[in-house]
């Protein structure tokens, strides 16, 4: 019988490939990653065929190492990074060798002619696209037209990342309703393509691939593709979704008021809801969930862990060095370190928007800073004022997604600053609010699309058995004292943010 499920979390940085059983148990996975090239100034472009190599050589990793017989899957789903512009000729062939990935932000000056046509808030409230605006598809799709005139006459579709590589799969082009959800058109309240913004844009309404439900099966593996990938063709693939609402899927917002929060490079607080979460302010970014009549609304701060990083590598150079005389992780000592520290850092505040920020953080000219630095001020003092802040800037997301929804009282937690026993207290303290930790982590969004081809295909009857599926490792509580103390801190990190803000468009303003 084939009751095992493969899925592709296909990543900003790389490919995983994750074999589950038809409980949703993960019995293997692997990762293969794939550069991404700056060729000028705000061009983030990766290379599509090499995410279809990455496909290939994790699946054939995966069945090489794992006891699954290839003729017992039954199924395959996609998580794709988002806002991806691939562009295809009549005969799916590939135009472009690099395409723009979802962070490049070449297409400022599309995105400003659009808005002299559609109010931009009028957009940001039809499509939930919170976002900075060039960043979107049907912007980048302009700069094609705008810039490769040529190139641009050829196109027949532009799809995202995972439909090319359903394309290369089953030589089907659609993409789905979560997908389509970032393409900059979309209507979330419609649950379609809006005509009014397509018309705005200028572009072919045809240049938009067609949208099926993220759980349609939409074919069998084509004999090339099944050559490729040592897959029997009868294999099932399931549309999938993009990264946002699988991981959310994943990380078990499955009903309204579900709320996680990814601590990583980049972080946020996600929680889906039967409605998309608009606020023109802090503007929540949403997608529509690939379960139907539901939302992914999220609120995120640019830098968390890399600014942390950042004081690894520039403030603790000597822990560095102790943690490759030990083998062992400099994170650890570090917060080890930390630990020492009262709650509060000794009234050290750190803005950790050290790559610029959201617009609730205060732009993309707002820069980080330690505020209140005095002689007292200590390494651990550094270290655990970093920590918090970074929880205060991501209590600032949870605050305006609490304004807008009903918030469940417990959060899930993922990503390496999960790992730390210190910082999950801190984020619960910070927070107030109990963060619970199950084995399910950097593996959200492969589970998620695992999830999505299961109940595609008729294995699951619905998406419940994600709950069974999680396993609690860790209940970390808020401690009353603790929270106290960041309530007081709270209002001065807001007034020091705010400062910080007016501070960097000064300091972008200078002519140095």
């Amino acid at each position: 019988m084939k009751w095992h499920i493969l899925a592709w979390d296909l990543g900003t940085s790389g490919c995983k490939t994750a074999l589950f059983d038809i409980e949703g148990n993960c019995l293997a996975s692997c990762l293969v990653p794939y550069s991404t090239e700056y060729p000028a100034l705000g061009w983030h472009e990766q290379r599509p065929m090499d995410w279809w190599h990455a496909v290939v050589t994790g699946t054939r990793q995966l069945l090489a190492t794992s006891n699954v017989p290839r003729d017992e899957i039954a199924c395959c789903g996609i998580s794709g990074h988002s806002l991806g512009v691939v562009p295809i000729d009549q005969k799916g062939q590939l135009l472009r060798d690099r395409v723009p990935i979802w962070s490049d932000a070449r297409a400022s000056a599309q995105a400003e002619h659009f808005f002299q046509v559609i109010e931009e808030g009028e957009w940001y409230r039809m499509t939930g696209n919170g976002f900075p605006p060039p960043l979107y598809a049907v912007f980048k799709i302009m700069w094609y037209r705008d810039h490769e005139p040529e190139m641009f006459k050829r196109i027949n579709k532009v799809i995202g990342t995972k439909d090319f590589i359903n394309l290369k799969l089953t030589g089907r082009v659609v993409t789905d309703h979560s997908y389509a959800s970032g393409s900059g058109i979309y209507d979330l309240l419609q649950g379609d393509y809006s005509e009014k913004l397509i018309a705005a844009s200028g572009l072919p309404r045809e240049i938009f691939p067609d949208i099926v439900p993220s759980t349609e099966v939409i074919g069998e593996l084509s004999a090339e593709a099944a050559e490729a990938l040592g897959l029997p063709c009868d294999l099932k693939v399931v549309a999938g979704g993009v990264d946002n609402s699988c991981m959310a899927l994943g990380a078990r917002n499955i009903q309204p008021g579900r709320v996680y929060n990814s601590l990583g490079s980049s972080s946020w607080i996600a929680v889906s809801s039967t409605e998309p979460l608009l606020d023109n302010h802090a503007r929540p970014y949403v997608f529509a969930h690939v379960i139907p009549g539901m939302f992914t609304s999220a609120v995120s701060i640019f830098s968390a862990g890399t600014s942390f990083r950042w004081v690894r590598d520039q403030l603790c150079q000597n822990l560095v060095t102790q943690a490759a005389r030990q083998q062992v992780s400099t994170y650890e000592l570090m917060t080890a370190l930390a630990a020492e520290s009262p709650v509060g850092a000794n009234r050290l505040l750190f803005n950790p928007s050290l790559g610029g920020g959201t617009a609730l953080e205060g732009g993309q000219n707002i820069r980080g800073a330690y505020v209140g630095l005095d002689l007292r001020h200590t390494q651990a003092d550094l270290i655990r004022a970093a920590m918090e802040g970074i929880a205060m800037g991501l209590r600032r997301a949870l605050d305006v997604l609490r304004r807008l929804t009903r918030i469940e009282d417990e959060m899930l937690i993922f990503g390496g600053g999960s790992r730390s026993a210190l910082w999950r207290q801190i984020c619960a303290d910070v927070y107030n609010m109990t963060l619970v930790k199950t084995q399910i982590d950097q593996e959200a969004a492969a589970l998620g699309a695992a999830a999505v081809a299961a109940v595609g295909a008729g294995l699951w009857r619905d998406f419940h058995q994600i709950d069974a599926i999680h396993k609690i490792e860790h209940i970390t509580r808020p401690i009353p004292h603790h929270v106290a103390i960041y309530e007081r801190l709270l209002p001065v990190f807001i007034r020091a943010a705010q400062h910080q803000a007016e501070l960097g468009e000064m300091l972008a303003a200078l002519e140095l």
